[in-house]
Order: structure tokens, then C-alpha cells, then sequence
């Protein structure tokens, strides 16, 4: 059974008196930094100059280059996308004071063995389940996103309860906060990505809508029944779970959805899922992202769908529904 730790359970005080360096103001940085710092924290920013440096300026932090910056915190949380990581990764590594902590919010660096930071730093990580503006929101609202938390390497015997504070501070321990290994976090991240959030939902939402309109229906109205009720759909397994959902819909719909779904997305898909999970875990997908991130042109990926007709007809749709009053 994971444990989970809720906020009367953990204490900011392994972070008093500490200083908090956030290296990256991107999406995820600039939320947490913001939230730390209301919580009461003492927070820098580590940037290159640009617009996301200065964002943080006009938000009210000390801005620094990102070595300085590393130089200058007993708390560093590396927040900078994947694959920019090892690039910047030097200049992170020469400013490392002994005794401090490394956070991650993603564990695919470390994981996969692409940064190698030095034995007397703790390496920990608060991994959100939630992309960093709802991280920021739901703070704001005085509730939390729930969060992973996990210990690498304690170097200073105070890792684990500092990686709690962090938790703490961005406001993960109001939701839950549970604890796993950077393994787990990494492979079933990367794994619940292709499978399911990302490629399974976008796979599943264009093959029902080519069904439909192959049939002869209208696109606009197969857009509506496979594309945009799915969000309510979500909506509803997110607040009540997959009965709670069964229980909130037509008794046609119940009955469909439980007789029609397996035999669509049966043993065959799951056989699939199973084989290409395997490649995040024997890190085969890696050295083919990592040889892809050098060579090649995601955009060029992104066509496909930037270019099918579901998101011509989207278009359309989202222009009325979207539209200012």
C-alpha cells in the first residue's frame, strides 16, 4: 500500500532558514517558485536573461544567472525541460554546494543516467500530477494538486523531510502526496504518456471521429460526440470514479459503454500497451528520444494532427463555443 502524506503530517521547517534557488521559470518553475515564496520561503530564480527572466523580475524575485543562482541556495530545484537539462548541466554542477539538495519535478534525467550529479548532494523529487498553471490555481484556491515524492540519494540525512517541505510548500500535501522511487515515476510517466493521456486519448478521439464521419455523419456533430463529450466525460470519472461516472449517465449509455467498450479496446490493444511499455522500461524509447532530440523535427510529428480534418472541424467548433460574450 503507498504511503501518502497529507498536510497536518509535514512541516516547512527542514526549509527555514534555507534559501531556495528555482533554475527554470518555465510553466512548472514559475508556479512553484510562486507558491514557495507565499508560503513564506526564502526563493531566487536562476534564468537566462530572455522573457522568462524577465518574468521573474516583474514578479518580484532576485534573478540570477543560473549558476549563481545554484551557488547561492541550500535548495535547488531543477526545473528546466528534460532534454535542456544536461545541456545546462555543467554550469549547475561547478556552482553545487556540498550539503545541498537537488529537487526534480520529473525523474527521467536521473533515471536514465543523463546527468550524474556528485555523491554529497541529495538528490529528491516532487513530481505534481497536474501541469504547473493548475499547480499555481489550485493554490491559489487553497487547495493542492497531488504530487509524488521521492529520496535518490540523502547525502545530509535531511533529505526526505526536505523533499516533504517542498511538497508542502507548493501546496501538493493538501491533496496527498505519495511517496514512490525516481524509477516509478519516470517509467510510469513516460508509459501513462504514450499509452493513455497523450497518444491512447488522441489515437482513440480521431479513430471515433474518422468512424463517424465515414458513416456519412455530419463532422461537426461527430466532433461533438467523440471529441468534445469526452472532456465531460472525464470530468465526471475525475470527481466520482468510473461507477460514479455509470451512475451519472442514461441507462442506454451504461449499457453500451459496458458491453460495446472491451470488445473494442480488448486484449489485443492491451497486448500492444504491454509491448511498448516494455520499451520505457528497458530504455529503448529513451535512446530513440535521445537520438531523435538531436536529429530530428517534432514539429514535423505534429503535422499529422495539426493538418487531419477533426482539428479543421475543431477549429470551427471551438470559435463558437470558445467565443467572448
Amino acid at each position: 500500500m503507498a504511503k501518502i502524506y497529507t498536510d497536518n503530517e509535514v512541516s516547512l521547517d527542514p526549509l527555514k532558514g534555507k534559501r531556495i534557488a528555482v533554475v527554470g521559470y518555465g510553466i512548472q518553475g514559475r508556479a512553484q517558485a510562486l507558491n514557495l515564496r507565499d508560503s513564506g520561503l526564502d526563493v531566487i530564480v536562476g534564468a537566462r536573461k530572455g522573457s522568462s527572466y524577465d518574468l521573474a523580475k516583474r514578479e518580484g524575485f532576485d534573478v540570477f544567472p543560473i549558476g549563481e543562482a545554484v551557488s547561492r541556495a541550500d535548495v535547488i530545484l531543477y526545473l528546466l525541460p528534460d532534454m535542456v537539462q544536461p545541456e545546462v548541466w555543467g554550469e549547475v554542477e561547478r556552482n553545487l554546494r556540498d550539503g545541498s539538495t537537488l529537487d526534480f519535478a520529473h525523474g527521467f534525467t536521473i533515471h536514465y543516467g543523463l546527468i550524474r550529479p556528485k555523491e554529497t548532494v541529495d538528490i529528491v523529487m516532487v513530481a505534481p500530477k497536474a501541469p504547473g498553471a493548475a499547480v499555481r490555481e489550485e493554490f491559489l484556491r487553497g487547495r493542492g494538486v497531488p504530487a509524488l515524492v521521492a529520496v535518490h540519494r540523502d547525502a545530509t540525512g535531511e533529505a526526505k523531510a526536505r523533499a516533504l517541505a517542498l511538497a508542502k510548500g507548493i501546496g501538493a500535501t493538501r491533496a496527498g502526496v505519495i511517496e514512490t522511487t525516481f524509477k516509478e515515476e519516470t517509467e510510469t510517466d513516460l508509459i501513462g504518456e504514450q499509452l493513455v493521456l497523450v497518444g491512447g486519448l488522441m489515437e482513440l478521439i480521431t479513430k471515433g471521429w474518422e468512424t463517424l464521419v465515414e458513416m456519412g455523419y455530419q463532422p461537426e456533430v461527430a466532433y461533438f460526440e467523440a471529441l468534445n463529450e469526452a472532456k465531460l466525460i472525464m470530468d465526471l470519472i475525475w470527481r466520482y470514479g468510473m461507477k460514479g461516472m455509470l451512475e451519472r449517465v442514461s441507462v442506454t449509455a451504461r449499457y453500451g459503454g459496458l458491453t460495446v467498450g472491451n470488445k473494442v479496446i480488448d486484449e489485443e490493444v492491451k497486448r500492444k500497451m504491454r509491448t511498448y511499455a516494455e520499451r520505457v522500461v528497458s530504455g529503448e524509447f529513451t535512446k530513440e528520444w535521445l537520438k531523435f532530440y538531436k536529429e530530428g523535427n517534432i514539429e514535423e510529428l505534429m503535422k499529422r494532427i495539426g493538418e487531419h480534418k477533426i482539428e479543421e472541424t475543431g477549429r470551427k467548433i471551438r470559435e463558437i463555443i470558445f467565443r467572448e460574450p
